[in-house]
């Protein structure tokens, strides 16, 4: 029974998480939410995981009930993400792991998502999409890799919605993105908007660019709302994932899908999706907000995962990495 402890720090979120055995006995989160119009930077971002760092890991602890001689491990995320706030998260968890004698994991940030969503949802061997504010994918598991069948080649899907929340002056609480579903629920309008699929891969800035540019006009014209906008991106942005998905899906055979990462909270992302694989005979899954947004208990579970098969980080090797590829970790328990 592997008791883990996980440190999630790659982008505005700080979350700590404690799993035993695939159960969440913890999973404690802090968000860092910047005034409307503005993003985050990494620099702001740190500051605000290690001010706020400590409090979240006494919740954690307390909430889980279990002292630090009850911890096997402790995991952080080791990338992908943005260099202060990784730096910051992973500082504490190399601390913590000398403080507390306790072997350290450093996890894949993208793996984390993939774990944490097959234990919540049990599904077996899904066609992943992974949506978030950095990252967008489309992943199948194969011969011991996470094998990346489709990707943005410039901007991710969340940073798309985000970068229009901020042309709209949206609210950043709870998130852009969230706002942005909000006010696509009220659209009524649609605005033909560039599709932009190559093969596998989709493209996000060519679409931002067009509709930043022509928003402020097409408002101030009274020809669109920006609920009509909001719902046109967000119809566009989701066709082209749906399709790259299904594409990967025929290739695979598979019979299920499994989003995870941020974006896939979006009902209306789900919805879309659920449709597609109704119409293949396929399976949706998705998970809710506590385990689509970054969290430290996915950090925790795919930790547990790897240390139970045998990997730990030897002590050199616990940097962090900005760049760190889904298909470069070798999945040692499937």
């Amino acid at each position: 029974m592997v008791v883990a402890i996980g440190f999630e720090g790659s982008a505005n979120k700080l979350g700590i998480g404690i799993v035993r055995d695939g159960e969440v006995l913890a999973n404690c989160r802090r968000t860092y939410i910047t005034p409307p119009g503005e993003g985050f930077l990494p620099r702001e971002t740190a500051r605000h995981h290690r001010e706020v760092i400590l409090q979240v890991l006494q919740e954690a602890l307390d909430t889980s009930k279990l002292s630090p001689t009850e911890i096997d491990v402790v995991c952080y995320t080791k990338g992908p993400g943005m260099g202060g706030p990784l730096y910051s998260t992973a500082i504490v968890a190399r601390t913590i792991a000398q403080l507390w004698r306790k072997p350290i994991v450093g996890v894949n940030h993208c793996i984390g998502h993939i774990e944490m969503g097959r234990l919540v949802t049990k599904c077996d061997n899904p066609t992943v999409l992974y949506v978030s504010g950095g990252n967008t994918q489309v992943i199948a598991y194969s011969r011991k890799k996470y094998r990346i069948f489709g990707e943005t080649i410039d901007i991710a899907v969340g940073n798309c919605l985000d970068r229009f929340a901020r042309v709209l002056m949206l609210s950043n609480d709870p998130s852009p993105g969230y706002n942005i579903e909000q006010e696509a629920k009220k659209g009524k309008k649609f605005l033909v908007l560039p599709y932009v699929v190559k093969g596998m891969d989709v493209s996000f800035s060519g679409i931002l660019s067009y509709i930043e540019e022509r928003a402020p006009s097409l408002i101030e014209k009274g020809e669109y709302t920006p609920a009509d906008l909001c719902y046109s991106l967000q119809e566009t942005i989701f066709a082209m994932l749906v399709e790259t998905t299904e594409r990967a899906m025929a290739h695979c055979g598979s019979n299920e899908v499994l989003i995870v990462g941020g974006v896939g909270c979006n009902v209306r992302l789900q919805e879309m999706m659920g449709q597609m694989c109704q119409e293949r005979g396929a399976t949706l899954y998705a998970t809710d907000e506590r385990f689509c947004i970054d969290n430290g208990a996915m950090i925790a579970h795919a930790g547990a995962l790897m240390f139970s098969s045998g990997q730990t980080t030897e002590w050199k090797d616990t940097f962090v990495t900005q760049r760190y590829r889904t298909d470069a970790v070798e999945v040692t328990w499937r």
